[in-house]
């Protein structure tokens, strides 16, 4: 039996392969795609050659048992979309046969009409979405109707806060098409829950998929819950025409990107063997839902061969007790420095909790100078703006970060300090593929 955990580059996103089974009985789940520019390059040259390696006849299809997009950010499911767009063409390069689509749709999530989400940010959109077609929302429409007014009331809602909601509401159509798009191949939406949506639920039975076991961890009723009792209270403030913060209006939790509340988290394990996949779930709630689902004991550890480490290394995200309650063997940052993931402080949690002398692997999914460099030109576009925000506000009580160090916030310098985590280190080569093997290897 092999259980493998194939990991491409995804540039400031995910994208994974899980293979399991056996050469007699393959079976295969695709989770996440990554952003723009990760599907061409890197997800269907990987899709080619599985499809090689099946000794599938050309024209035949290669078998899929599921297709799972944690979230709607763009960084996971653009590259789904990118797919699921040349599976509808007549002859895409490679065809795939897939059996299931999991995903929560946002819309379902919010249980809110479509013309509910859009209005406000054009007549045509909301038409458009009335008719069932597509609305048209972009960030820079979102901005437009809403953003600058509310930025020129009040100088210390930051032009970032802006832009995450932005992306948010771009997002939104993002999920209809992947759902519209899975309906005209025939995927199954949410099969193996009855086409519900996939929630961590008390004592709930894990799904099978052949030998394969899923639990899922996230996400929770009681986040749905927050999620749709902010979302209501956005609409209230824009019919009312307060100015308020999208972000303070959307926001239920700290890492201030309000889908990742919803991302599908789940525990897949076979042959005695664990991977903990999280998307962009915060760690508490993970820990949360382990212990809700009956994987975890309150306040107690349990160890997994695997852990996705959530958010791409974010610090939002994480804290070292997360770490200290969900060790590994492998530790997979996915990430290329854009918003500062994976960050140092998170590969310091990470140091603080395991130590540098046990026995686990980190996986990068790129060289960690091209991180550093992604990293340091987030860092000085975020201090532009702080700089120009004090500026602009000279009265305003947020700080303006120091000027960036390599000593002290790169990447380098601390795998440099710490030789035996340099060590542990596994980058991801995006000419081979990066198979990590918890049973039988497989060859691809």
């Amino acid at each position: 039996m092999f259980f493998s955990l194939d990991v491409l580059r995804a540039r400031k996103g995910d994208c994974l392969m899980l293979h399991f089974g056996s050469e007699q009985d393959p079976h295969l789940i695709l989770i996440d795609g990554g952003p723009s520019d990760v599907y061409q390059p890197f997800l269907k040259p990987r899709l080619q050659k599985v499809h090689e390696t099946r000794d599938l006849d050309e024209r035949e299809p290669l078998p899929v048992d599921v297709v799972m997009v944690s979230h709607v950010d763009d960084d996971h499911i653009k590259g789904i979309l990118d797919l699921t767009k040349e599976q509808r063409t007549k002859s895409p390069d490679v065809r795939l046969d897939v059996t299931s689509l999991w995903h929560n749709s946002f819309d379902d999530l919010l249980k809110t009409r479509p013309n509910e989400l859009v209005a406000g940010f054009g007549t045509a959109s909301v038409e458009a979405t009335a008719a069932g077609g597509e609305a048209a929302i972009d960030s820079g429409s979102v901005l437009a109707s809403f953003g600058a007014s509310m930025l020129k009331d009040d100088a210390e809602i930051e032009d970032e806060d802006m832009h995450q909601t932005a992306e948010v509401l771009s997002s939104i159509p993002q999920g209809r098409t992947l759902r519209d798009d899975a309906k005209a191949l025939g995927w199954k939406p949410n099969h193996k829950f009855k086409g519900k949506l996939i929630l961590a639920a008390k004592a709930a039975k894990p799904v099978t998929l052949g030998d394969l076991k899923v639990t899922v961890v996230g996400p929770m009723q009681a986040q749905l819950l927050a999620l749709q009792e902010q979302h209501d209270e956005w609409l209230r403030a824009q019919k009312e025409k307060k100015k308020k913060s999208p972000e303070a209006a959307l926001a239920a939790f700290e890492d201030e990107s309000i889908p990742n509340l919803s991302s599908i988290v789940v525990l897949a394990e076979l042959g005695g063997k664990s991977m903990l996949l999280t998307g962009d779930a915060r760690g508490d709630k993970i820990l949360e839902g382990m212990e809700l689902s009956g994987l975890l004991e309150k306040g107690g550890n349990k160890r997994v061969d695997l852990l996705k480490v959530p958010h791409h290394g974010s610090d939002n995200n994480m804290e070292t007790v997360f770490f200290k309650r969900v060790p590994a063997d492998h530790y997979i940052f996915s990430g290329d420095g854009e918003h500062g993931n994976p960050e140092r402080a998170t590969l310091q949690m990470l140091l603080d909790a395991r130590g540098a002398d046990a026995g686990y692997t980190i996986h990068l999914t790129y060289p960690v100078a091209e991180i550093d460099a992604g990293r340091k030109a987030d860092w000085e576009k975020e201090q532009a703006k702080e700089k120009a925000r004090k500026k602009n506000n000279p009265a305003s009580k947020k700080p303006v970060r120091e000027d960036w160090s390599p000593e002290k916030h790169g990447l380098v310098a601390f795998f440099r300090n710490n030789p035996k985590m340099a060590a542990k280190l596994s980058i991801v080569d995006e000419s081979k593929p990066h198979l990590i093997n918890l049973l039988t290897p497989l060859k691809l």
